[in-house]
């Protein structure tokens, strides 16, 4: 179980029906429903595999996986922050594309 050290409180709400059909499962156990649900909860996820993507595409686009793709937006945000580059509306795009 966890030590005190690496603890964080948190207040749930729950149904009642639901905390009645906790309460008697924690009974059955010989736990307290505090003890009962923390148990539930630790196991259910210590059995999740959590991994962090550095990919910050929603999708996964595996476009963000290339290094040198990333190089590139980072240079371009840099770009963004000095002043070095200009927004352009869709007409000049078009304009400047001759479309």
């Amino acid at each position: 179980m966890a030590t005190a050290l690496n603890i964080k409180r948190k207040n749930i709400d729950l149904p009642v029906d639901t905390l009645q059909k906790l309460s008697i499962m924690a009974v059955a156990q010989g736990k307290s429903l505090k003890n009962f649900i923390e148990t539930i909860l630790i196991s259910k996820a210590n059995a999740v595999a959590v991994e962090v993507s550095e990919n910050p595409s929603p999708s996964g686009d595996p476009w963000f996986n290339d290094p040198e793709n990333i190089a590139s937006l980072n240079r371009g945000i840099e770009d963004i922050k000095a002043g070095r580059c200009r927004a352009y509306s869709m007409d000049e795009i078009r304009e400047l594309l001759g479309v």
